[in-house]
């Protein structure tokens, strides 16, 4: 692998596109997912965590929640600086700053001191969402769905993969070793970036006018707010699973270790594979026929969950995790895709409103999840769980079929 560092030759505009090679589509892609993987290691050891502090089973979706919120949060306010930013610096400085909220998350000696650390973690984990879009400006227009696929599928990667990582260094270690060790690999991730990463100067606007811009631009752009909703919806549900599984699969029925819930949940990862060839079909004009499929494919996911919670059959509930992490894949990469056909002066605020929505619907899904889980155990779950992509088909369902 053949990379250099940046020089004033490797600076462009948003008129240029220089050359992106596969060497470096993959650093971007690993970026993503050693970065967004802090926002779900507290996932499978929100139990633990909770224990920790004398809460409650109910409150360990907060743990989740706030930690989502907070990259919400980024979202709004942070991936807009992207339009206005050199892009080099901006992304190697959030990254030094997730370092000192995961090492704050680390030490933390109290449930408050934690989620505060937590949102912090969110709000510089929003970072991922520059890179991509980051990836998108260098690709040509041909193959933008294929990049931001192949870029988005390390991001899902470090989704998936989060949460066996964080079962595991549970396992053979403490529920916060995985924060620790985060802190050192996003370290050197930052050194790696600013090595190798070319600088581009947005033409954009003052930060103020840009976060003011956010309103009208969220309603004059018909398709975001389509999409945004459509993954909204999947993402409430994708939360709402994974904040409990890991609670119902080390409970009396099932009895897993932290290490067989850490496998169960690689297992899971396979899903993140769809995310470039969702990306080719959104090349070939086929975004309507993913997005049916992946939100068909969630609502039968929660019926096979259910299906698994009463056999008490963890190979239906694997199916069931395997067939809605794809369903989710699919849907962020072709909504991305019809994003980015906007113009780079918007990009990166498109984006993060784009993520901004889906996010928080997922912190939604994850407050609910002990509570479901508390009132009416796994089925109330996968009941309420069922419900957001049904309420996403019935709005696909008013989507024309001309471009929006």
């Amino acid at each position: 692998m053949s990379m250099t560092r940046s020089s004033p030759s490797a600076t462009f505009d948003d008129r240029a596109h220089p050359a992106l090679s596969s060497s470096l589509t993959f650093v971007l892609a690993l970026a993503c997912g050693v970065t967004v993987a802090n926002l779900y290691y507290v996932q499978p050891v929100a139990g633990l965590i909770a224990g920790d502090f004398g809460l409650s089973i109910a409150s360990a979706g907060l743990f989740v929640m706030v930690t989502q919120l907070g990259y919400a949060t980024g979202l709004l306010l942070a991936v807009p600086l992207a339009d206005i930013l050199e892009n080099r610096r901006l992304i190697v400085g959030l990254l030094a700053l997730l370092v000192l909220a995961l090492a704050a998350l680390t030490l933390a000696p109290n449930a408050v001191l934690f989620m505060a650390a937590s949102v912090l973690v969110g709000v510089t984990s929003s970072v991922v969402q520059i890179i991509v879009p980051f990836a998108g400006h260098l690709a040509p227009d041909a193959t933008r769905g294929r990049t931001v696929g192949n870029v988005v599928s390390g991001l899902l990667f470090g989704i998936m993969l989060s949460r066996p990582a964080s079962s595991f260094a549970a396992h053979f270690a403490t529920h916060r070793t995985i924060f620790a060790l985060s802190a050192v690999a996003i370290a050197a991730l930052s050194a790696l970036l600013w090595r190798i990463l070319p600088q581009r100067r947005p033409h954009g606007m003052p930060y103020l006018a840009a976060i003011h811009s956010l309103g009208p631009l969220f309603l004059k752009t018909k398709i975001l707010r389509r999409r945004g909703a459509y993954q909204a919806s999947l993402f409430a549900g994708f939360s709402l699973f994974w904040t409990v599984i890991p609670l119902v699969l080390s409970g009396p029925g099932f009895g897993f270790s932290q290490a067989g819930i850490g496998l169960f949940a690689l297992a899971g990862a396979a899903g993140a594979l769809v995310s470039p060839y969702a990306g080719r079909a959104a090349d070939r004009g086929r975004t309507r026929l993913v997005t049916v499929l992946s939100l068909t494919g969630a609502a039968l996911a929660f019926l096979v969950a259910l299906a698994g919670g009463v056999a008490v059959s963890w190979p239906l509930l694997l199916v069931a995790a395997l067939i809605l992490d794809l369903a989710v894949a699919a849907n962020l990469v072709t909504g991305q895709h019809a994003i980015f056909q906007a113009g780079p002066e918007v990009r990166g605020r498109l984006n993060g409103l784009y993520l901004a929505m889906f996010f928080a619907g997922g912190s939604f899904g994850s407050f609910i999840s002990g509570y479901a889980l508390t009132l009416g155990g796994w089925t109330a779950v996968c009941v309420a769980g069922l419900i957001f992509p049904l309420i996403a088909l019935v709005y696909f369902a008013t989507e024309k079929r001309e471009a929006d």
